[in-house]
């Protein structure tokens, strides 16, 4: 009996496991298709993706060729207010940074010793014409005399020549009285011109010798640029030609224009200084600031050029990786001149490509042509 069940189970499994294999049989596709490499493998290549910044479009441009220059900035008009006298220092009216007009009353020194010897001065004039009243009267009372016969030629000559010396000493008196007057007037220090005071030398108390100096005064409303070009270029520069500076520190760019051109090289070098001249109207700029200059030489108009980083050299030849119809090209293209286009170095294409076309900016390698590109105009570097 219990065989006999065993045998029972047995015969029940052996037919669940045939029918659970026919049900999925059943399930199963009639003819599946074998699968076939190709399948394996994208339908279509991948498109090379390119951001916008990695693509120039060509447009118009303007070319232009420049000479750079590099200097200090200085101002046209700049002196320095020195004591003409020697004295104390009373007063000084002004301080670094104050705006000054010309004629503006600067620095008074000590006026005592000059008004002393003014008085003395003056006090000698007037003995000498108090001489010369006598002197005057003796020659005229003697040239009556003369006239008359009651006196010799001798001495009236003798009355006219002392007339003489005390003519000639209120002439010297006057003179004397006209200096000291001067140097009374020289303890006044005035601005020669407008501007800005620079550098205070002085302090009120201290005692100054002739010539010392006092005051610093500039003028910033025209400055000048210094720069040297190498001789073998100073015949591309010409006086009135213009000069855009760029100023260390500041993002505003100014025009100057050559307005000297020294005859001679500097000691030393074979170099030759220009001076480029840039107003100032606003102050902005400052003495000793830093400028970098590009003299224009000439310009070219409405050309084809791109960033010399797009351009490809090989054999001897030129080329360039272009997107055509959503494709990497490679284009011959001709070359021409190379200058500025705004503040990058550009080189001007004369055959090969045509404005409105696309090319790679940057030197990615060696791309294979006929691979698909796509240009992602969204995303910034």
């Amino acid at each position: 009996m219990r065989i006999r069940n065993i045998v029972i189970l047995i015969v029940l499994l052996v037919v669940a496991v045939v029918g659970a294999r026919f049900w999925f049989n059943a399930k199963a596709p009639a003819n599946p298709a074998p699968a076939s490499p190709a399948a394996a493998k994208t339908s279509a290549p991948t498109a090379m993706e390119f951001l916008a910044s990695e693509v120039v479009t060509i447009e118009p441009a303007e070319l232009r060729q420049v000479m750079q220059l590099t200097g200090t900035l200085r101002a046209v008009d700049q002196v320095t207010v020195k004591a003409k006298v020697a004295a104390e220092v009373r007063a000084v009216m002004v301080r670094e940074g104050e705006s000054v007009k010309a004629g503006q009353v600067l620095v008074k020194l000590d006026t005592s010793e000059y008004e002393a010897r003014v008085a003395q001065a003056r006090g000698n004039l007037n003995n000498a014409r108090a001489q010369m009243e006598i002197a005057t009267k003796a020659r005229d009372n003697n040239l009556a005399l003369v006239e008359k016969g009651f006196i010799s030629k001798n001495a009236f000559d003798n009355s006219a020549s002392q007339y003489a010396a005390a003519k000639a000493s209120v002439d010297s008196a006057q003179g004397a009285l006209d200096i000291v007057l001067k140097s009374l007037n020289d303890t006044v220090s005035r601005a020669p011109i407008s501007g800005l005071v620079s550098v205070r030398h002085v302090q009120p108390g201290e005692k100054v010798a002739t010539d010392s100096r006092l005051l610093e005064i500039v003028n910033l409303q025209q400055l000048e640029l210094e720069a040297a070009v190498p001789s073998s270029e100073i015949s591309k520069a010409a006086i009135g030609q213009k000069v855009e500076l760029r100023i260390e520190g500041l993002s505003q760019r100014f025009d100057g224009k050559v307005v000297r051109i020294n005859p001679a090289t500097q000691a030393g070098s074979r170099s030759i200084s220009v001076y480029v001249q840039v107003a100032n109207p606003q102050n902005l700029l400052r003495v000793g600031m830093f400028a970098d200059g590009r003299l224009l030489l000439s310009s070219k108009a409405g050309v084809v050029a791109l960033p010399q980083s797009a351009v490809r050299k090989v054999n001897g030849g030129s080329f360039v990786f272009a997107i055509v119809n959503n494709k990497i090209e490679r284009l011959p293209v001709t070359l021409g001149s190379t200058g500025l286009v705004g503040d990058d170095h550009h080189i001007e294409i004369t055959s090969g490509l045509e404005f409105g076309a696309q090319v790679i900016r940057t030197d990615m390698g060696n791309l294979t042509p006929g691979t698909p590109v796509r240009v992602n105009v969204t995303t910034k570097r």
